[in-house]
């Protein structure tokens, strides 16, 4: 069984299964249709476009950027996406959404030929952007489930969101292999193991494309960011700057290293069907991912098969050449297919044009990848003249539904690691007399929610429709049970049992960068008043990354890692109350001290506060996943 056809089996079944078992499942399987096999109708087609239209389906805009919605038709532009904070201007809400999207996906079926804009937006964990979405934990906590098939159905019920509004794109799964978690996108990935990240991420595909593209129930997923992402060298902030700088930064390895630790996901999501990947601002050894033709051209599409398109990250073309001219010319003949250029598309428009014109950028290379981009559309059913391209409003009904929820609870409860459990403080008992919750986090979706949750970056408070751990809390306990609250950890004197919520405020990219992951100050003075009440202390940590606990732990009985949980905290409630037993296992070492970091499994001096796998269950006993 050759190495390609291993990794499809592998990817389709979301676990490590026999070869031979692996062989003859794959041959069991419906294999979707493979992209090149639209070959035939996208050469036709081509045939037919001018320059204008072939550079308009490589072209990416904004809803926030068009200088007029009619530059959907005037460029012929082939997608339109909305950014972190690209909201419409009738309102964030499902309706806004949908009425823009299908506005301009009808400006873009009044061109000359016809071909139809793909929508895209962050849907990175769930419906993100949109109010009311149900909004699944961040990877990093969905990685510690080791569940493929709960990953899946989250996948699922995020196209189905995503297509209530025309949505067709998201830019997820992200794939990337984190190994310094003082990196602000370390919650966007599974795991700092490859191999478990490559398996997970798969099956976000398959629920994302629905087994297939053309699916009526499929969006198109895309996996980011490639490729070494998450292995850039730390870096301090020039004098007078705050914290590490590691975002966009240079991965330094060598060719073996990056097959090893960060190639692998992309080689289960090309074997998983993957229709779109988008490309890292980082560099490797000082060459911007997105002007590699080494990594792009002859390893993804040479090498890997990749038959869908490439597309740049946000402005990511510009960070190649102060000369834009060039660096567009890098990036394309490099194997970019589609340039995100949310504001300037009309700039990269010219300048690629010029350049075609001028003989630097082959007519060859725009062919191949304007082909690439209308495979995937006509793998979609988006280039059939019968095909729904607007958005199915018959699914604004099931919208942020009960029944979505209950999937996302559920995740939320599978994604808890239980790491401290101290004279068998959990499950609490529900008829205590009293228990006293403290934390700003304990009541804030926000928090619990994280980054790219409505806003880009996220914020504190009732951002979004969804349950905090209080109100899960109060929902779980008995009757008679008096829950009281103060963000100060006042007031715990006499309670029965206290539960602390500590951790992080919402971040995403380039402000998440940190030099010291140091539980704050505030947690611990929090966590030192709340304790000074003698009452049995259960610590929840709600953080993109393992945090640095120093001290503080000695306070704490029980202590449970929620990582970012999303809209539905009484997951949290259903774990502490034993509901649901906790089976979380880390899917990052979480270090003793700053010292130790970075740290990861395999290490020679590995001896950290809790090793990767690492997940107890009520009795204290842990196995290791």
């Amino acid at each position: 069984m050759r190495r390609r056809e291993f990794l499809t089996a592998a990817a389709a079944y979301g676990t490590a299964v026999p070869l031979a078992l692996a062989a003859k499942r794959l041959r069991a399987q419906s294999v979707p249709r493979r992209l090149s096999s639209y070959d035939d109708r996208v050469k036709r087609l081509l045939a037919r476009m001018t320059l204008d239209e072939k550079i308009g389906q490589m072209t990416q805009a904004e809803l926030t950027g068009l200088a007029d919605d009619a530059d959907v038709e005037r460029h012929f532009l082939g997608s339109v996406l909305s950014g972190g904070n690209a909201d419409p201007k009738a309102g964030n809400g499902l309706d806004g959404w949908t009425d823009a999207v299908d506005g301009l996906i009808r400006r873009s079926l009044g061109t000359r030929l016809g071909i139809p804009i793909l929508y895209g937006a962050d849907a990175v964990h769930g419906h993100n952007n949109v109010v009311g979405a149900v909004i699944f934990p961040h990877h990093i906590g969905m990685g510690c489930t080791r569940d493929a098939a709960l990953i899946t159905e989250a996948g699922r019920i995020t196209a189905l969101e995503m297509l209530a509004t025309g949505v067709r794109w998201t830019f997820g799964p992200c794939v990337t292999v984190p190994r310094d978690e003082r990196w602000g996108r370390t919650y966007e990935g599974f795991a700092e193991n490859p191999d478990l990240v490559g398996r997970l991420g798969a099956a976000e595909i398959r629920g994302l494309q629905a087994g297939g593209l053309g699916a009526p129930d499929a969006v198109l997923a895309c996996a980011k960011h490639y490729v070494g992402d998450g292995g850039t060298t730390y870096r301090e902030r020039p004098k007078g700057g705050r914290g590490a700088l590691l975002d966009q930064g240079d991965t330094e390895v060598d060719e073996a290293m990056l097959r090893r630790i960060h190639l692998p996901p992309y080689e289960a999501a090309v074997a998983a069907g993957v229709g779109s990947i988008m490309v890292s601002y980082s560099s490797w050894n000082g060459v911007k991912c997105s002007a590699s033709r080494r990594l792009l051209t002859e390893i993804l599409k040479g090498e890997l098969g990749f038959e869908g398109f490439l597309v740049s990250d946000y402005y990511a073309i510009r960070q190649i050449d102060s000369d834009y001219k060039a660096a567009v010319m890098q990036s394309i003949n490099a194997g970019m297919d589609m340039a995100m250029e949310p504001a300037r598309y009309a700039e990269f428009i010219g300048a690629l044009k010029a350049l075609v014109q001028d003989g630097r950028v082959p007519m060859t290379r725009i062919d191949d990848a304007v082909t690439r981009i209308l495979r995937v559309k006509w793998a979609m059913g988006l280039m059939d003249a019968a095909a729904r391209k607007l958005a199915d409003r018959s699914l604004h009904a099931s919208f942020g539904s009960d029944g979505h929820r209950a999937v996302a609870r559920r995740a939320v409860r599978e994604s808890l690691v239980l790491l401290k459990n101290e004279k068998q403080t959990l499950p609490l008992a529900k008829k205590l007399r009293r228990i006293h919750v403290a934390g700003r986090g304990a009541d804030d979706i926000g928090i619990q929610c994280g980054g790219w949750t409505i806003t880009w970056q996220g914020k504190p408070g009732a951002t979004t429709r969804g349950t905090t751990l209080l109100a899960g809390i109060r929902a779980a306990v008995d009757k008679d049970t008096e829950v009281t609250y103060s963000a100060d950890g006042a007031g715990a004197e006499g309670a029965d049992a206290a539960v602390v919520v500590v951790g992080e405020l919402p971040y995403a990219e380039g402000r998440g960068d940190r030099r010291d992951l140091t539980l704050s100050v505030a947690d611990r003075e929090l966590i030192a008043r709340v304790a000074a009440a003698r009452a049995p202390l259960v610590a929840v940590v709600i953080s993109g990354r393992p945090l640095i606990l120093t001290a503080a732990l000695e306070h704490i009985d029980a202590l449970v890692a929620a990582w970012l949980p999303g809209s539905e905290g009484a997951g949290v409630a259903d774990v502490l109350f034993g509901d649901h037993t906790p089976r979380g296992k880390l899917g990052f070492t979480w270090p003793r001290s700053m010292a130790q970091i970075p740290i990861h499994a395999g290490d020679s001096d590995y001896d950290p506060l809790y090793p990767f796998g690492f997940g107890l269950s009520y009795d204290g006993r842990s196995e290791r996943a």
